[in-house]
């Protein structure tokens, strides 16, 4: 055993805690302890050098909050019990602020860093061994630990554009960030649906920009509004007070101000700066619009005022400038913006792009700092000195890396927390994807494709939270709660994928503080988690928990109890029908009742071969997604779909045996607002060998569309144990529709074949 596991062992075992609850997140990097303790009472003080530091009044005014004590600050040394702050001079260059230590003796509690911010990490991880629980004294394990993280840039961004959120909570967001001692917030302020940041010199942005006549109610396929007027936005003294707040807590706010595309709130209060002059008005639903900024010389002049604002409110070295999901129809059809093509000799309206990402790049830089844009920004050529934010995958950030551009790691597929985090079935609507606490810790935000050279251009990673469904701070909360805990452990590097269980217990001990808190956080953690494979016989059900042994189920319709069949093995199914489980402690049921149907067919259990796999944000299954028994919800499109970007499904499942076929079933999906399209053309083919296949029926374009995606064949005097599905992808999305230019998503659930 090695001298840190030891010392872990001991700390935990003095604690009274086991080896999987200790309660700190993230993990230190080294922890020593001894066998004694400091108590905390009535006659301990803090010891500051600065009465009124910062940092001396945080942590009084938590150790209150936690425990009732409210003990006193002194600038004079203590004789007696203490707690001492310790700014230590470096004595090298280029030496790590966030570095701090913690010792604890029997005498004396010492935060010791280089920096405050150092000291602000070993007070929030002292808050952390602190029970939340009114006492007199309080027993503190003496321990040393020295930790710093292991990558620079560890954020949380936050949409208030398609939801609005008050100063109150944006505060509390930023002690969210702080307490996990993370320190990038991405205040994601403009977008189509409501402009947020008060403007001095255009305040039309804020008059006209900031509202909108009625939003999107229900999931964006339903394509149902309201008509409530609805907006809001910051003004630069709040703004002011938030930057402020936040740097009191060692958090750079790095704004977001989209362009050029997503910009319709802008071009509705300021049209001329448009390709076609207008008017607009403040989109009310959501997806990716086809106005936006037109390349004038005037456009530049009216984003390089506003972001000379921006930057006079933000002092953070990076500006976001978006660069994303910006459709080219406009500019294609733009006299001025093919003459500016043919000025400037470039090849295509992605070129343009680049053009105009780089001047706005020139500007900024000329005021001292940096871009950071979306990964569309590399598209047509990466302006000179941008960061780039990878979240279609990792192979953005890849590019830029390699290129030596900084890189801040942020894929769909682990850090979109506007995804779903349990079963889409129990969990309020999302945007799509399955994003569990697990999946989160697992990310690894360094590339394995990169050189040792490459990697130091990796600065970090955030999560993403977008708001088209999340109308509330306690929405939020919930969305975040308790995926960033698991993301921080990511980012200060002592994350263990495999030791996964170990995390989630000590997780479980946060569940008190946010409760106490007030914190609306998800319990998914506690739900039964399930996975399908093959078995022997057909499809197997496999259920997950916590603890395992807690599981109830039951397979008649019935809702389980503590008295139901226990879940031992995984479950073989045969049939059709549908199981519901719940997990429990104590007798007491401590999960949602989730319930499973399966409709089990020919095709049920068998293997399958897909030539192109499924993208890794809609593919959490593999193949045996589409013959696992488990219909897709065409409004929750998480783990029961499998979604391909820009390719083709070609899929062959092996029956085993020739035999009659009577009819072969599957259903497709059409989203525009993201991007998913019904394929251009379906075959449904068969084969006795696997080497000669007849088409049994084409389906074309408007068949699927006349269909509704539900594409269903009756079969006639076919023989096959080789059956072949081609859904061809629409490909590029053309001109005129959500995401043009881009490659379109196929997605598609179950194929039954009887």
């Amino acid at each position: 055993m090695t001298k840190f596991f030891l010392s872990i062992f001991l700390f935990l075992s003095f604690l009274g805690y086991s080896q999987e609850n200790l309660p700190l997140i993230p993990i230190p990097k080294q922890i020593e302890v001894t066998n004694e303790y400091f108590e905390l009472d009535k006659n301990t003080v803090i010891f500051s050098s600065e009465i009124n530091s910062f940092e001396a009044i945080f942590l009084k005014e938590n150790i209150k909050m936690k425990t009732g004590l409210d003990i006193q600050i002194t600038s004079s040394y203590p004789k007696g019990k203490s707690i001492q702050m310790s700014i230590q001079i470096p004595d090298t260059i280029g030496f790590d602020k966030e570095k701090y230590q913690v010792s604890i003796s029997k005498n004396s509690v010492r935060f010791s860093s280089f920096s405050s911010q150092g000291i602000f990490y070993g007070i929030q991880t002292f808050l952390q061994s602190i029970p939340y629980q009114k006492s007199d004294n309080v027993k503190i394990p003496c321990l040393t630990i020295v930790d710093e993280p292991k990558y620079k840039w560890r954020g949380m961004h936050l949409d208030v554009s398609r939801h609005f959120f008050s100063i109150d909570f944006i505060k509390k967001y930023i002690d969210y960030i702080a307490m996990y001692k993370m320190n990038m917030f991405h205040w994601h302020l403009t977008d189509d649906q409501g402009w947020r940041i008060e403007i001095k010199k255009y305040p039309k942005l804020t008059e006209i920009g900031a509202w909108r006549n009625g939003s999107m109610v229900g999931h964006y396929n339903e394509q149902r509004f309201n008509t409530v007027r609805y907006g809001g936005y910051y003004s630069q003294e709040e703004i002011k007070e938030v930057v402020n707040y936040a740097q009191q807590r060692h958090v750079t706010i790095v704004p977001e101000i989209e362009m050029p595309g997503h910009s319709l709130a802008a071009l509705a209060a300021y049209p001329e700066y448009s390709c076609t002059g207008g008017p607009f008005e403040v989109a009310k639903g959501w997806g990716v619009l086809d106005d936006v900024f037109c390349p004038k010389d005037g456009t530049f002049s009216f984003l390089e005022n506003i972001l000379s604002e921006v930057m006079d409110l933000f002092p953070s070295k990076y500006l976001h400038i978006g660069g994303d999901e910006s459709p080219k129809i406009r500019w294609k059809n733009c006299s001025h913006c093919q003459t500016l093509i043919r000025k400037e000799g470039l090849k295509d309206e992605h070129e343009l792009q680049s053009y105009f990402i780089q001047r706005i790049e020139k500007f900024v830089n000329s005021k001292g700092r940096k871009i950071i844009g979306w990964d569309e920004i590399l598209e047509g050529g990466l302006a000179p000195n941008a960061a780039v934010m990878s979240w279609r995958g990792t192979e953005g950030g890849i590019t830029a890396a390699k290129q030596k551009h900084f890189v801040v790691m942020t894929p769909g597929s682990h850090c979109y927390f506007d995804h779903y985090q349990g079963d889409p079935k129990n969990e309020p609507i999302a945007f799509g994807g399955y994003t569990p606490v697990e999946k989160v810790y697992s990310f690894n935000p360094t590339p394995n494709e990169l050189s040792k050279e490459e990697v130091t251009y990796i600065l970090g990673a955030q999560a993403n939270v977008w708001t088209e469904y999340i109308e509330t701070p306690e929405h939020v909360e919930y969305m975040i709660m308790p995926r960033m805990a698991a993301l921080s452990e990511v980012l200060w590097g002592t994350a263990n994928a495999s030791e996964y269980k170990n995390f989630e217990k000590r997780l479980i001990n946060h569940f008190d503080f946010y409760e106490k808190s007030g914190i609306n956080f998800s319990k998914a953690i506690y739900e039964v988690t399930t996975e399908v494979s093959s078995g022997i016989k057909g499809v197997e059900f496999i259920l997950k928990a916590v603890n395992p042994s807690g599981i109830r189920f039951t397979t008649d319709g019935s809702e389980p109890s503590y008295y139901s069949a226990m879940y031992s093995n995984p479950i073989p199914i045969t049939k059709s029908g549908c199981i519901k489980a719940a997990y429990f402690e104590n007798e007491k049921q401590k999960s949602n009742t989730i319930e499973q149907c399966f409709n089990i067919t020919k095709s049920s259990g068998k293997r399958i071969q897909l030539v192109h796999p499924p993208h890794e944000n809609y593919g959490i299954g593999g193949s045996f997604t589409l013959v696992d028994g488990m219909k897709g919800n065409p409004s929750k499109f998480g783990r029961d779909w499998l979604g391909f970007s820009g390719k083709d499904v070609i899929a062959t499942i092996d029956l085993e045996k020739v035999e009659p076929i009577s009819k072969i079933k599957l259903n497709v999906l059409k989203s525009t607002g993201s991007w998913i399209y019904y394929p251009k053309e379906i075959e449904f083919m068969a084969s006795e060998d696997g080497l000669k296949y007849i088409s049994i029926k084409k389906f074309s374009s408007a068949e699927i569309e006349k269909l509704n995606g539900t594409i269903e064949e009756l079969c006639k005097n076919v023989q096959a144990k080789y059956i072949k599905i081609i859904a061809k992808n629409l490909g590029i999305i053309p001109d005129g529709n959500p995401g043009a230019g881009a490659n379109a998503w196929l997605f598609i659930d179950e194929i039954s074949i009887e």
